[in-house]
């Protein structure tokens, strides 16, 4: 069996500490050889022209992966034409490095909405999902949930003991739009990116 190879995807908009800790989390739970941060490129899901280029998100993303040696970064859904989709992304992944086992890293709101995504079967079969908690009170739909994925289409689903990150990067945006403090919330080499190139002020 190769590498255990674990799959992180968002807009990164902009990445945060949150994203890392998830990652780093995720990396020791579940004994991960390294983790791929995946910028998505234009995702069918977030149809919206305020979300930088996806080269920008993954500049930043580059920056916030420094320094980590299990940490890498991938372009493939940023430079992929057309609708962003995990079954493509993942079929991609595994004609690339088919001796790998891949572990998707997903929030808690990507799991309860993972059935209505494009085949959901092929990525349950095909992956092990790794869904992390997200604050109180998500736990037990969460797991009703993996149940039935479960079930239906004989995945393979961790449920990961994530600690509570009050970090949205919706109210970072917002935050650097009324000129507060974004300090610690996120690495300050992205911080420097972001002003530098004077982002999200005028979103």
């Amino acid at each position: 069996m190769g590498k255990k190879i674990g799959i992180l995807g968002g807009t990164f908009n902009p990445i945060h500490n949150g994203h890392l800790i998830l990652a780093e989390d995720a990396r020791e739970i579940l004994g991960l050889d390294e983790i791929i941060f995946m910028p998505s490129g234009n995702s069918y899901m977030k149809k919206d022209s305020a979300i930088p280029a996806g080269e920008i998100r993954a500049q930043m993303t580059e920056l916030a992966l420094e320094g980590n040696p299990y940490f890498s970064l991938s372009m493939l859904e940023v430079e992929r034409q057309g609708p962003t989709y995990t079954r493509d992304t993942l079929a991609q992944l595994m004609a690339l490095h088919p001796d790998a086992r891949y572990y998707f890293i997903l929030g808690a709101d990507n799991l309860l909405t993972l059935e209505t995504w494009k085949d959901p079967a092929f990525i349950l079969q095909n992956c092990i999902i790794a869904a992390a908690v997200r604050g109180t009170g998500t736990e037990e739909k969460m797991k009703k949930i993996a149940s039935h994925l479960i079930y239906e289409y004989h995945g393979d689903i961790r449920i990961l003991p994530a600690r509570f990150m009050d970090i949205s990067s919706s109210e970072i945006r917002q935050r650097i739009r009324e000129h507060k403090s974004v300090r610690y919330l996120i690495p300050e080499k992205v911080l420097a990116y972001i002003e530098e190139n004077k982002l999200y002020q005028g979103l």
